[in-house]
């Protein structure tokens, strides 16, 4: 321990000495640290933590299956009830409506909040341990109770302690209030951001359209349940598989083939997780190259400031010190240098996270994306901290330890052996080129394909339209007063000041996915194969000029009557692959349930991703949809507008209120802003590149900058020398350069097929462009051979202005 102390009091003294090289440490550290932290974080929030519920290890979410599939579906109501009453691998299996829209009213203006309806076991299956009050009790499964998050509670009835047992009017209907969940519970998915639970029985008459709890082939609800004590996931498993068969045998038209999966709740779902991990580690190889160029950088600061203290490390070896003790000595040092490095890292962390949170996932319901910095990462920023310091300082620290005593003694470089061209310190700046091409080269795909999603063609206007979302259905409205609403709000909005044309829908484009069905034509015969899905969106008379779409044949809506034959509007790619070459107009398409004639012709759209192959897209008129199909997602009031957008919005509020003061208004944003959303994925990718490639690319030129500059330094008397016995200055500043773009050339001939090989990794989040873009591939080394010019243009430039008399006594 006396020992200990000695070795941080000596480090910490000595350190004090050289602030500079102090902090060029724990900056370049600290900037790898923090990359791979904010990562981690990721890890840590997608991957790692388990749900916020009492044993976590034995809550199981569970899934339907169909011939074996890996993924999934969630449960009918007759198929959760026979697995919850025949199970005996669980103590518990509850189910719940994922997604249930409502608005809630009371303390100030109404709001559009999301829930779910859960069975009255939920909270006990789950066991969660409320902050106030309860859950269901098993005699509440059709009663009017709720349960508020801790952020609804804290939000819209400020904190109200004695708000258990009060009255809350939830669409239209009257809910007491029962409990309130602990803060950081969110529901059982890993991303959905419920704000309320109601007991099941409730379901029918909050959600539009519940598929009838008397099929079995209906999947709407999520089912978890907690393994009894004892019982393993893999008897568990068995059992299910049991249960498959038996429910085959007993139902043969509709569980034929069925059978069921279990996953830990809360985790990724299986049908998204390889994408999701193989996203994270791509980012995880890149920060790690990152914090690669970093230790490289560090540990040839590291290596020269060891040459500097040859002397005295041979002076403490003839005094009687050990070669493990001077090792330790420079260990210490690293290590405190490296935890330095981890704080700066960690305050870098907090602002990384902070602003990631900030970008959103473009859909139209809640989701939860926050990653903040908990226990595991502060965990893994320490382990990471301690393995970079003895990464970076173990080599260093262990030649430094060893001098050849007398070189050292006489003030020589002990680390220039004679006739060694390729040094430990050239190795390592070849390792940091080599590291920041690969990492250039990716990030100059994803800004390459930012670049390329930005110009994608959407096929309908990208600015100046405004977009605000009503649900006249959650506040009782029946669908013929929904529709006289919005045309009533339609026009009233029209004739705003600076509202050029206006028109509703149930969902604008770009959203992430919306209704689809199969169709085929009336016309077809002996057709084979499956019927191609088609994109189902609601329109009002309107929409095509609002939202800027050029109609190409045919005529718009015209406010048909709900009980007239339904007709509808298609996109170019429909009318061609249903009707080739023959004119669509007047034909009749059938799917969904119902039979359409097709009035009109549109130009193409992106409809649910800006990536996406053309998709075949069927408008329907909204006047005829409301009731036989009503939007889940509510109906949204478009409008095209000139001039300031926020006074427009103003003026539309006022009109929607004027109408219903107890409507709620949602998702009011601007076309800019929802397209800024739909570029989520590139824009992620490239912001999140562009600072890993921005910071590799420093790294790297400081470290090739470090390395030149102490060549000059340690072969000063050596250009005295030269220029003493008439050499040119060109022909010194050429062989600094020579010296320093050979490494160069040997790291481009390195990493160019590293950069290659690594770049098929990220193929699929491309937007636009080849993983082997011959543009990207050219113009990055380029652009780093320019870096590494300057970089080793500066000590060359210095080395030439060498006083020669000066040199031939420099020591």
């Amino acid at each position: 321990m006396a020992a200990l102390r000695q070795n941080l009091t000596y480090s910490l003294r000595r350190l004090s000495r050289s602030p500079g090289f102090v902090f060029a440490v724990i900056f370049s550290i600290g900037l790898g640290i923090a990359a791979n932290s904010t990562i981690f974080s990721m890890v840590s929030r997608f991957v790692l933590r388990p749900p916020p519920v009492g044993d976590p290890g034995t809550l199981m979410a569970l899934r339907t299956t169909h011939d074996g599939e890996r993924c999934c579906n969630n449960f009918p109501w007759p198929v959760y009830t026979d697995l919850r009453d025949q199970t005996r691998s669980f103590s518990g299996v509850a189910a719940d409506y994922e997604l249930l829209p409502a608005s809630i009213g009371g303390y100030g203006e109404p709001e559009r909040v999301w829930g779910q309806s859960a069975t009255s076991n939920f909270f006990d299956v789950s066991q969660i341990r409320m902050s106030l009050g309860r859950g269901f009790l098993p005699s509440e499964e059709n009663v009017p109770a709720i349960v508020l998050s801790h952020r609804l509670w804290q939000r819209r009835f400020a904190s109200d302690p004695a708000i258990l047992g009060k009255s809350i009017p939830l669409s239209g209907h009257t809910f007491t209030v029962v409990g309130v969940t602990p803060p950081g519970f969110r529901g059982l998915d890993l991303i959905l951001d419920p704000e309320f639970w109601v007991p099941l029985g409730n379901v029918e008459q909050l959600a539009p359209s519940v598929p009838s709890r008397a099929a079995r082939n209906n999947n709407w609800l999520a089912a978890v349940g907690r393994l009894k004590p004892g019982v393993t996931k893999s008897q568990a498993a068995a059992e299910l598989a049991t249960l498959g068969q038996r429910f085959a045998k007993a139902y043969p038209d509709t569980d034929k083939g069925k059978g069921f999966r279990l996953d830990q709740a809360g985790s990724l779902p299986p049908r998204d997780k390889s994408t999701v991990l193989l996203f994270i580690a791509g980012l995880s190889v890149v920060v790690l190259l990152v914090l690669g160029i970093a230790c490289a950088n560090v540990a040839n600061l590291l290596l020269a400031q060891s040459a500097s203290r040859q002397r005295e490390m041979a002076v403490r070896i003839a005094l009687g010190a050990t070669h493990s003790q001077l090792l330790w000595q420079m260990l210490t040092e690293s290590l405190l240098l490296a935890l330095g490095g981890g704080l700066f890292g960690t305050a870098l962390t907090l602002w990384a996270t902070s602003a990631l949170s900030a970008f959103r996932i473009p859909a139209p319901v809640p989701l939860d994306i926050t990653i903040r910095v908990d226990w595991r990462v502060m965990l893994y920023t320490f382990a990471l901290s301690v393995g970079t310091g003895l990464l970076f300082g173990l080599v260093p620290a262990w030649i430094a330890s060893r001098p050849i005593l007398a070189s050292a003694l006489k003030g020589e470089d002990g680390f220039a052996r004679p006739g060694r061209r390729l040094t430990l310190r050239n190795v390592l700046v070849v390792s940091q080129i080599v590291m920041s091409l690969v990492l250039l080269c990716s990030t100059g795909l994803f800004l390459r394909s930012l670049q390329r999603a930005v110009g994608i063609d959407i096929g309908f206007r990208s600015r100046n339209v405004l977009m605000l979302s009503v649900d006249p259905r959650v506040h009782g409205y029946s669908p013929e007063r929904t529709t006289q609403f919005l045309t009533q709000l339609r026009e009233r909005v029209a004739a705003i000041p600076g509202v050029v044309s206006v028109a509703a829908t149930d969902s604008t484009p770009l959203s992430g996915g919306n209704r689809s069905d199969a169709f085929h034509a009336e016309s077809e015969s002996n057709s084979t194969g499956p019927d191609p899905d088609v994109e189902l969106y609601m329109a009002t008379p309107g929409y095509f000029e609002t939202m800027g779409i050029p109609r190409l044949a045919g005529r718009d809506f015209a406010n048909e009557a709900a009980d007239a034959p339904k007709v509808a509007v298609v996109n170019r790619a429909f009318a061609e692959h249903f009707f080739n070459r023959e004119n669509p107009i007047g034909q009749r398409v059938t799917g969904g349930g119902a039979t359409y004639e097709i009035i009109g012709v549109v130009q193409n759209i992106k409809s649910r991703f800006l990536g996406e192959d053309t998709r075949y897209v069927l408008f329907r008129s909204l006047a005829q949809s409301t009731g036989s199909d009503p939007s889940f997602l509510g109906y949204e009031l478009l409008v095209h507008f000139a001039g300031d957008s926020t006074a427009v919005a103003h003026a539309v509020r006022g009109q929607i209120h004027d109408l219903d003061s107890t409507m709620a208004i949602y998702n009011a944003e601007t076309m800019e802003e929802h397209l800024q959303q739909a570029l989520f994925l590139p824009r992620l990718a490239g912001t999140l590149f562009g600072i890993f490639g921005f910071v590799g690319l420093v790294l790297a030129a400081i470290g090739l900058y470090g390395v030149m500059s102490y060549s000059v330094s340690r072969r000063t008397r050596e250009i005295g020398i030269r220029i003493a016995l008439g050499s040119q200055l060109g022909a010194v500043h050429r062989l600094i350069l020579r010296q320093g773009m050979l490494l160069t050339v040997i790291a481009m001939a390195l990493g160019l097929p590293a950069a290659f090989a690594a770049a098929g990794l990220f193929s699929s989040f491309l937007y636009g462009i080849a993983p082997h873009d011959i543009m990207t591939f050219t113009v990055v080394p380029l652009f780093l051979a320019v870096v590494a010019l300057v970089a080793c243009w500066i000590p060359a430039r210095r080395a030439t202005r060498i006083d020669a008399q000066s040199a031939l006594r420099y020591e």
